[in-house]
């Protein structure tokens, strides 16, 4: 079953700023465990999540034993998932430190290292204006984002199967949910979903070729997409601008068509 776009139109989603702020320094925990106990990867996806669907929660990798630490995006609860037991820990009401300790104690229970006190390779975005018991619809709302963001990128890894795209990973760096297209070695497109940045404080699905192609005579898009080039160059629909559309979805998986088509013609002549 299709996620329903009209779930995304309230609250508007240049509201969903504190929420994405939580959550963003929520799925820290799943990095922290993933850094404290898997062999380091060149590319850092040692640290990344995956979208499940069934769950509607970010999940880390597996750590040793299996056991995976996650986040209930929705519902902003920590998640940790051993076989077929699920366990969670509400964060609204409670400090990072109680969190760290909950978390902390199902990683030693499985003889694995804390998370606690593990240092992140990357500064993060300050939350001090964001109160998670304020933000329960928000960060529903926010996590049907990410729900129609994994589904849309699943359907373009069956369309260009022939490419063999990597999986849907979030980063818990930017904490996007993107795929990476290889068209050779050298050369790739990426298309992921941001819940929000510093360039758009709303969610914005996004294509980005690389390396950065001449962007002399860009095309006009389909309604819904526009050419960022400050930062980054790509073409980003923005969350307000596809909830205008009769039908955001139809209308994205035209504006990244038609952005795909022009970034491999870019970058291959």
């Amino acid at each position: 079953m299709q996620v329903a776009w009209s779930l995304l139109r309230t609250p508007e989603p240049t509201a969903l700023a504190a929420a994405r702020l939580l959550a963003h320094r929520a799925v820290q925990w799943p990095a922290r465990a993933a850094l404290a106990n898997l062999k380091p990867l060149p590319d850092d996806s040692h640290t990344s999540l995956a979208w499940n669907a069934e769950m509607a929660a970010l999940l880390g990798q597996p750590l040793q034993g299996g056991a995976r630490v996650g986040l209930h995006v929705g519902t902003h609860e920590l998640v940790f998932v051993k076989g077929r037991k699920t366990e969670t820990y509400a964060m609204i009401g409670r400090s990072e430190g109680e969190a760290g300790t909950w978390l902390d104690a199902k990683l030693a229970a499985e003889g694995l290292k804390p998370a606690s006190g593990t240092k992140l390779p990357y500064e993060l975005p300050p939350a001090l204006f964001a109160r998670p018991a304020q933000e329960v619809k928000n960060l529903a709302t926010l996590s049907v984002w990410f729900a129609a963001g994994a589904e849309v990128l699943e359907e373009l890894r069956t369309k260009h199967k022939r490419l063999k795209p990597g999986p849907a990973r979030c980063w818990p760096h930017h904490f996007d949910l993107a795929v990476l297209f290889p068209l050779d070695k050298a050369r790739s497109i990426g298309i992921g979903l941001s819940p929000g940045d510093e360039y758009y404080a709303q969610p914005y699905f996004y294509l980005s070729p690389y390396p950065a192609p001449d962007t002399a005579n860009l095309p006009a898009l389909p309604p819904g997409g526009r050419w960022h080039t400050k930062g980054f160059f790509g073409a980003v629909a923005p969350a307000t601008d596809l909830l205008a559309l009769q039908d955001p979805r139809a209308g994205l998986l035209e504006v990244l068509a038609a952005a795909f088509e022009d970034g491999r013609r870019r970058l291959t002549g």
